[in-house]
């Protein structure tokens, strides 16, 4: 008698669902158990609400939530960028994948580059981290609050209602959407959401040492490591993910390197600060990365990065 397929939670939208395939394709291939996909609607996707209303904290997350917590999944994917940083009671990160390209990505008319668009020119994006930092580098542009799902930003475009919109690489590579890339913002420009490019796997505490415990065959230590240092960040600084923060850290030859970086919506302030610490310094990666995190918080709330967020968010 096989047993019954485990079931994930997902979004409905296109990139959720091929998303939460590879990881489920991934987790088959290396554990042999067998998946299916459950389609879940958060209150992000049917919300007309700017996500900078909303707060974002939570909007995309919680109804697979609601569903991990009533036993109906056994677990869940997200975009990790989307996950508050704050613990679920009850839930566990069981998994952070190995991360794609975090970099932000331009679609624009006519293969225009972020440089070459015109004055004035209409530019698309749901995130005020992107407007903020966009803005300090072309304070020129019109930056247009936009919703909805990949092909529906891009949309937007072809149809010349906006000249450009920003979306995030990795989730233009899942959804095969590539061709539309007119530029690409290295992390020295445009620093990414922290987390941007990996999922998170989530499931009920109890399960994770027994029953779930095969989730762990796509868990990738360094890019968990690295995430954790951005998020740590994050909720150091007290902001949700819709609020003007860029973080990205990375390992390698025994350090990590972060860096992180709070501008005011409107592109006129800026603090950025550049961290790293030694793996061998610490008992363990997570250790470091929470204390190198905590540490450059510190320091930028130090010089008013805290101000600058709240401001933000109207607090």
């Amino acid at each position: 008698m096989t047993s019954a397929p485990a079931r994930l939670g997902t979004r409905r939208s296109t990139m959720a669902t091929t998303q939460s395939q590879m990881v489920a394709d991934t987790i088959t291939e290396r554990t042999g158990v067998s998946i299916e996909l459950v389609l879940i609607t958060s209150f992000g996707d049917v919300t007309k609400a700017h996500l900078a209303q909303l707060g974002g904290t939570g909007v995309f997350v919680n109804a697979l939530r609601d569903e991990l917590l009533a036993g109906n999944i056994e677990f869940a994917v997200h975009s990790l960028k989307d996950l508050p940083t704050a613990p679920a009671d009850g839930l566990t990160l069981a998994a952070v994948t190995e991360r794609d390209d975090p970099r932000d990505a331009l679609c624009a008319r006519d293969g225009l580059k972020f440089a070459d668009l015109p004055a004035g020119a209409r530019v698309g994006t749901g995130s005020p981290r992107r407007v903020a930092q966009l803005a300090a580098l072309r304070p020129d542009l019109d930056y247009v609050p936009i919703r909805g799902n990949a092909e529906t930003r891009l949309g937007k475009v072809a149809s010349g209602e906006l000249d450009a919109v920003v979306l995030a690489y990795a989730g233009l590579t899942r959804v095969g959407r590539l061709d539309d890339v007119t530029d690409v913002f290295d992390p020295g420009q445009v620093l990414p959401a922290p987390g941007q490019g990996a999922l998170a796997v989530e499931c009920r505490a109890a399960d994770i040492d027994g029953d779930l415990a095969y989730l762990t065959a796509v868990d990738h230590a360094e890019t968990r490591a690295a995430v954790l240092a951005e998020r740590t960040v994050l909720a150091e600084l007290e902001a949700g993910c819709a609020a003007p923060v860029g973080a990205y850290a990375r390992c390698a030859d025994g350090q990590i390197v972060l860096h992180a970086a709070v501008v005011a919506v409107d592109g006129s302030q800026s603090i950025r600060r550049r961290g790293q610490a030694s793996l061998a310094d610490f008992p363990t990666a997570a250790a470091a990365a929470a204390h190198l995190g905590r540490s450059l918080a510190a320091e930028m709330i130090a010089q008013g990065a805290d101000r600058i967020v709240a401001d933000a968010a109207g607090r």
